[in-house]
Order: C-alpha cells, then sequence, then structure tokens
C-alpha cells in the first residue's frame, strides 16, 4: 500500500457517520490536485468498511463510484449504507453538502485550539454554509 493511500484512508476514518467529503476535500487536504488518484486509493480499499470509503462522494453531491463501480449493485450499496447513516439522497441521487458535508479545516482548528469557543465555532459554521 502506498503512502498516498494510507493517508486517504486515515482521512476517511475522521468522517463521521451520518457525514460525507469529497474526493477533491480529501485531496485538497493531502495538498494535492490528484481527485482522480484519491477515488483510485478508494477502489483498491482493503480496509472496508472499516475504513469507510462509502462516505466519499463527488463534489456536486452525486454519489460517485463504490469499489471500481460507477453503477449498479455496487454504488446502489454505497447509496444503502449512506442512508443507513441518515444520509438524505434526493431522487436525482444527490446529496446536499451543506446540511451532510464534512469539513476536515474545523475539526483541525479544534484540535488545534482546545480554547475555541461555541461562538467561534458556530460563526465558522455559520460562514460554510453560505
Amino acid at each position: 500500500m502506498s503512502s498516498f493511500s494510507q493517508r486517504v484512508y486515515e482521512l476517511c476514518l475522521v468522517v463521521p457517520s451520518g457525514k460525507v467529503t469529497t474526493y477533491k476535500a480529501i485531496a485538497e487536504k493531502l495538498g494535492t490536485k490528484s481527485y482522480r488518484a484519491v477515488g483510485q486509493a478508494l477502489r483498491c480499499n482493503p480496509f472496508s468498511p472499516r475504513v469507510p470509503c462509502h462516505r466519499v462522494v463527488r463534489s456536486d453531491g452525486s454519489l460517485g463510484g463504490f469499489m471500481g463501480w460507477k453503477e449498479g449493485g455496487k454504488v446502489a450499496e454505497k447509496r444503502k449504507m449512506l442512508e443507513e447513516e441518515g444520509v438524505v439522497i434526493d431522487g436525482n441521487g444527490g446529496i446536499d453538502l451543506l446540511k451532510y458535508g464534512f469539513d476536515f479545516e474545523i475539526v483541525a482548528m479544534v484540535k488545534s485550539n482546545r480554547n475555541t469557543t461555541l461562538n467561534s465555532f458556530k460563526k465558522r459554521a455559520r460562514k460554510i454554509q453560505k
């Protein structure tokens, strides 16, 4: 397993049940624009479902692929897993990223400054939702 794949899997572990992130967000967190490389690493995830790669979707909120498949039974399985975690998927197969999207930056901000006030956290969350 490459160190890139390992870092992708580590970031997936941070995304809580009921939330999703995007291939792009993971790539940006890793300091790259290789969104497809993130997808390739997830396609080969040997630790699924302990490493929840099903929580990674496309930047437009659509499901994207799952386990190397772009449609069919595997993508339906991804949808079912997300729905079981409370993520609502609309009739067009889209997810509201403002509601269900996970923000790595908020987590990093809180971890780096344990004295962060609840008000500053709420302020940052409001900015993201605009």
